[in-house]
């Protein structure tokens, strides 16, 4: 076996034939488009590599066949907040085969132990974490647009290699053919009809107003979990660039206390009910193809990126009128059926709770798998987010 590290146009080639192989005749993988992935390996393109730097590998066989690829990637923003600096390695593909899958994972380790790393994170991404994270653990079915899928063997070769779960992300769906509970509904008319609160879409003509008060909601409401930085405007304005296409401004909410902006909620279409059809690929046929099937409704499934209350609001309920509201709207939209909640992490009780509440069902499990360099240091888990009175 081979393994080469994508430094010119060939070797990106192979890097998004791999997948293509991996999943062939598998319904319930979505291609994603290439130059989206493309994109998080740009410098030009991904603020990341403000804080950091990233590389890739493919990898080949004797007589030149494809088994697998794998990125590496480290952010010092983020990989000096933990016991032992940590980088991340993810875009993991390979066949079921644990010496080509190690090979790949040796090359991420090597690489960042380079660096100065001591242990990776996997799979995760070269970004912020609402996209193309964690393994796929159960309930192999259709992804949510941005949700890794793969093969139930992957989870062996990560634990094989020594990867212990640092945490486990849930997935909740929603079904809209049926009615929220009641008691969830009395509270959430009540808080969102309440004086003092408001609650707003976002619009791209006051985009700049928007991208402050998201990072103003979601720096008070994440500040709590020590690993946690502040977000980066610059992260947040290139998804809402690169995004434009797919976002639903109505999908998209603020509530704001006496103009003090409290709570989001970032909702998307899902996108990979078109993207199946697409073959990763945004030429001219396909560009038509994909205004074809937006105008004509094929999606049918939604997407919850995103939830977040400012603690000092995190039992006043406005997490349910923002859903009240949200329900209005999508009478309006009757060609959605279904919302995946994704995710939910297992250190976040608050989030669970949500989601269940609403009439959530539990339907996914990704981990987030952690590697520690040095053995014989103990592995932890990652700390529950304290409950604040």
């Amino acid at each position: 076996m081979h393994i080469t590290e994508v430094t010119d146009k060939q070797t990106q080639d192979y890097f998004h034939q791999v997948p293509h192989l991996i999943y062939k005749n598998d319904d319930n993988w979505s291609c994603p488009l290439h130059g989206m992935v493309e994109d998080i390996f740009n410098p030009a393109k991904n603020p990341s590599f403000k804080y950091g730097e990233a590389t890739r590998w493919v990898l080949t066989g004797d007589n030149g066949e494809l088994l697998g690829r794998i990125g590496a990637f480290i952010n010092r923003r983020k990989a000096f907040t933990f016991d032992q600096p940590t980088g991340g390695c993810g875009f993991f593909e390979c066949i079921n085969n644990f010496e080509a899958a190690k090979l790949l994972f040796d090359s991420a380790q090597g690489w960042l132990t380079d660096r100065g790393m001591e242990a990776m994170d996997g799979p995760v991404n070269f970004g912020e974490n609402y996209m193309n994270w964690g393994l796929l653990a159960d309930g192999f079915m259709h992804q949510g647009f941005g949700m890794p899928y793969n093969h139930p063997y992957y989870v062996d070769l990560f634990k094989q290699y020594g990867f212990e779960v640092y945490f486990q992300q849930f997935s909740y769906h929603l079904d809209y053919s049926k009615p929220f509970p009641e008691r969830f509904w009395k509270i959430a008319g009540w808080v969102a009809q309440k004086p003092g609160y408001s609650f707003e879409h976002f619009s791209f003509d006051k985009v700049a107003k928007f991208i402050d008060d998201f990072c103003h909601i979601y720096d008070e409401a994440w500040r709590f979990h020590k690993n946690t930085q502040p977000l980066d405007k610059d992260e947040l304005r290139d998804f809402i660039k690169s995004s434009k296409a797919i976002l639903d401004p109505e999908m998209i909410w603020y509530a704001y206390h006496e103009g003090i902006p409290i709570a989001l909620f970032v909702m998307i279409p899902d996108i990979n009910q078109i993207l199946k059809k697409l073959n990763g690929k945004m030429n001219f046929l396909n560009v038509l193809k994909f205004l074809y099937y937006k105008r004509t409704k094929v999606m049918t499934r939604t997407r919850i990126l995103i939830m977040g209350v400012a603690p000092k609001y995190q039992k006043s309920g406005i997490e349910s009128a923002i859903f009240w509201h949200q329900d209005k709207l999508m009478k309006h939209k009757p060609q959605y059926k279904e919302v995946e909640l994704s995710w939910a992490g297992d250190f976040n009780p608050k989030i669970i709770a949500l989601y269940k509440s609403v009439g959530g069902v539990h339907v996914k499990i990704h981990y987030t798998m952690r590697y520690l360099f040095d053995r014989t240091k103990p592995f932890k888990r990652a700390p529950v987010i304290g409950l604040e009175d």
